[in-house]
């Protein structure tokens, strides 16, 4: 069979499996486009070898995501921390303030 026509079948099969995971939202239309150039360039063998691609981008961007959720989670964790240490100190200077300046009146009497 001629070269040719075996790339031909192959490209049909590739875009064809990405037009439907596109269209069952299974990936959006930037992965689509990415994944689309990388068939034509001749990265994917066959059609099992793009579906592991796939999986393996879909996982390396929920992980991702999750890693940047549990982040900002820690980030507004130590934020709140802070602000609740600020406070008591606040709060402490001003005790002491107050203790201060009541010792102060009772000597000047």
């Amino acid at each position: 069979m001629p070269q040719k026509v075996i790339w031909m079948r192959r490209m049909r099969v590739l875009r064809r499996l990405l037009k439907r995971y596109r269209e069952a939202k299974k990936i959006d239309k930037h992965l689509y486009h990415l994944l689309y150039l990388k068939c034509k360039g001749n990265v994917f063998k066959n059609k099992r070898i793009l579906m592991e691609h796939i999986h393996k981008e879909k996982a390396k961007k929920a992980r991702s995501k999750q890693l940047s959720d549990q982040a900002e989670a820690r980030r507004n964790k130590v934020r709140e921390a802070r602000k609740r240490r600020e406070e008591r100190i606040s709060q402490k200077r001003a005790d002491l303030q107050k203790i201060y300046a009541k010792e102060d009146e009772a000597s000047k009497k």
